[in-house]
């Protein structure tokens, strides 16, 4: 396929999404300026913001808005990242009590610049949330942490829910996204040893990079084989014109066929989508995983 052709691909109407109207949205986006916090909705471009927002949902970003490496299917800025403050996992915590969530997702730009990769900050967020809201649940979409185990274990300790750490895409497409190969391996292993330490997993792919139906499978086979319990698949779009092409817009039905396939594999819960985001009904999939664990 030439670029011209790739350019030419136009969005199907079933990736429309609606303009954000609810007073629930305006209420989320306020509470986030007020604290000085970064989501990954915004910094990412996600579809689903005014969703997500208008039900009183959303993924915090911690770690600052800059990531240091370059991905090329990723919204999130680049470059050089800012300063940690100390006080950050307190004002997620006092943002998502004063939104009254039951259920928060906190990911992160990944920071390789930090002798941990941020982990702490991950665990301290962890437990900030669980003392201002006891009840409360809190999944973590974390990065790779470079492999180190001793971080992977900081994060763990702190006991979040669900411990997310995406896939993103199959095995022969990494180096298409600016992504060493052997980095795939490392994200296997990542889920691995979470699932060793005690955490119950989660992980995603985007589909639309070129991939073939038969290596998405086997992204799948991949998964299960370190015991990843729950799985998102979704559209990937082209957020700006500097990241990587759509190749492919797959149907709803298409979706459909490989979240069957995916479930026939052992997966405990699948949101499969032209939508899904990582976090997309985050809530409902945990609710799942805990109803099928009981």
């Amino acid at each position: 396929m030439s670029l011209q052709e790739i350019q030419e691909i136009k969005k199907p109407p079933w990736l429309k999404v609606k303009f954000p109207s609810d007073k629930n949205f305006f209420r989320v986006s306020n509470t986030l300026k007020k604290k000085g916090l970064h989501t990954i909705c915004q910094s990412a471009k996600c579809p689903n913001i005014s969703e997500c927002w208008s039900q009183k949902t959303a993924t915090f970003l911690i770690l600052g808005d800059v990531c240091t490496r370059s991905c090329r299917f990723c919204a999130v800025k680049k470059g050089v990242p800012s300063l940690l403050f100390a006080d950050e996992p307190a004002r997620v915590a006092e943002a998502a009590s004063l939104l009254g969530l039951s259920y928060v997702v906190v990911t992160s730009v990944t920071r390789d610049d930090l002798p941990d990769g941020g982990a702490s900050f991950f665990a301290q967020t962890i437990k900030a949330l669980k003392e201002r809201i006891p009840e409360v649940k809190v999944e973590v979409l974390i990065p790779d942490f470079k492999g180190n185990e001793k971080a992977l274990e900081t994060v763990v300790r702190a006991q979040p829910d669900i411990l997310n750490h995406n896939l993103e895409t199959t095995r022969s497409i990494y180096p298409h996204i600016n992504r060493p190969p052997e980095h795939y391996e490392r994200s296997l292993k990542v889920l691995e040893k979470a699932t060793k330490m005690g955490a119950p997993t989660k992980s995603g792919l985007m589909v639309g990079l070129g991939e073939k139906e038969e290596k998405i499978i086997a992204s799948f086979a991949d998964l299960r084989s370190v015991s990843c319990d729950l799985l998102t698949i979704g559209q990937y779009l082209q957020p700006t014109k500097m990241n990587a092409p759509v190749r492919k817009f797959y149907s709803p039905e298409e979706f459909e066929q490989l979240k069957e396939i995916a479930l026939d594999l052992g997966f405990r819960d699948v949101e499969s989508g032209p939508l899904v985001r990582s976090s997309y009904r985050a809530h409902t999939m945990y609710n799942s995983f805990k109803m099928r664990d009981a």
